[in-house]
């Protein structure tokens, strides 16, 4: 293990996106988002991702000179086109002007399109409870769970997030995927050569497996059954109807360094509480529901503990393990 300064790892991760094609807007961005989750303890989705999405890069499944751009705007609405690159540049732009709309509208939508993988899903919307605002977001991703009662992967894990931002005190930030666990820890664990606990995934045959490259191979279990399922389905919809995006099982896992561009969506719903209830009501109402949780000893704030995370590695470094350096070298 060695220890890191956050900025020196966002060097290291911009470095390695470059030489492999991307542009320096498309790898700082990338670079940034992946060290922030790698610094709150969400290594799935850190610096394990770093070599993946360089081989994409290589591969040509994703563009490295790609530049995001508005595809189209209306009021509240705004389509982003990501130009099938890295889905970072993209996102931070569909939420600026889903903030700007917001401010404007009251109440804004953003969807971005052509995209790849979006990474965890509560960070893009920092930026939204740093401005007072609620927000939502939504990405479809590569087949990997059946339909209820089907026997083959048709959606993807399919992410969503939301943040309610607070008077004083970190924002509420909840941020899940829709199978029992995020695909990308049976990646660390297949790496690691560690089992997983049955129930976490299928074999291509269907049948429960405690082997990570089986269950990368196979499907992933929903979250809840029958009503995890439902929820995929509900995010398909929403990140590919409207954005003409590609659904879940029209794109190659991220998984497999030969593919095709996935051209996946993402959807960014931001909402300006002062329009509504107004703001005092609103911080009013978060407060007393957060007073009434934490009354039970264990309950936390959902999101607490990775913004302390961040805090502490923005203080004192990360510690990255010898195989991460190793993947990230080669």
């Amino acid at each position: 293990m060695a220890l890191y300064s956050v900025e020196s790892l966002e060097e290291r991760v911009v470095a390695v996106l470059q030489n492999a094609g991307a542009t320096f807007e498309m790898a700082h961005s990338t670079a940034c988002a992946l060290v922030k989750a790698e610094a709150q303890g969400l290594g799935s989705h850190g610096l394990s991702r770093v070599s993946q999405y360089a081989s994409h890069l290589r591969s040509g499944r994703v563009d490295g000179s790609a530049r995001p751009a508005i595809l189209r705007s209306h009021g509240a609405g705004v389509l982003v086109d990501a130009g099938e690159g890295l889905a970072f540049p993209a996102c931070e732009l569909a939420i600026r002007e889903a903030i700007s709309r917001a401010r404007e509208f009251s109440i804004a939508f953003a969807g971005v399109t052509r995209s790849h993988h979006f990474g965890v899903a509560g960070l893009h919307l920092d930026a939204v409870s740093q401005s007072g605002m609620v927000g939502f977001a939504f990405s479809n991703s590569p087949a990997a769970m059946p339909a209820w009662g089907g026997s083959r992967a048709l959606f993807g894990t399919n992410p969503i997030a939301a943040v309610f931002p607070r008077r004083s005190g970190d924002a509420v930030s909840i941020d899940l995927s829709l199978s029992e666990v995020a695909r990308g820890k049976l990646m660390v664990a297949a790496r690691e050569g560690r089992q997983i606990p049955l129930g976490w995934a299928l074999d291509k045959d269907g049948r429960p497996t405690t082997d990570p490259q089986a269950g990368l191979d196979g499907m992933m279990c929903p979250a809840g059954g029958v009503k995890g399922a439902m929820l995929a389905l509900m995010v398909e919809l929403l990140c590919v109807s409207l954005t003409g995006a590609a659904f879940g099982f029209e794109a190659d896992s991220f998984f497999s360094v030969q593919g095709n561009r996935p051209h996946i969506g993402h959807v960014f719903l931001v909402v300006d509480p002062s329009a509504l209830a107004g703001m005092d009501s609103y911080f009013d109402r978060v407060d007393v529901l957060l007073a009434a949780m934490l009354a039970d000893e264990g309950v936390r704030v959902p999101g607490s503990r990775r913004s302390n995370m961040s805090d502490r590695a923005a203080a004192n470094g990360i510690e990255v393990s010898d195989t991460a350096l190793a993947q990230m070298s080669a």
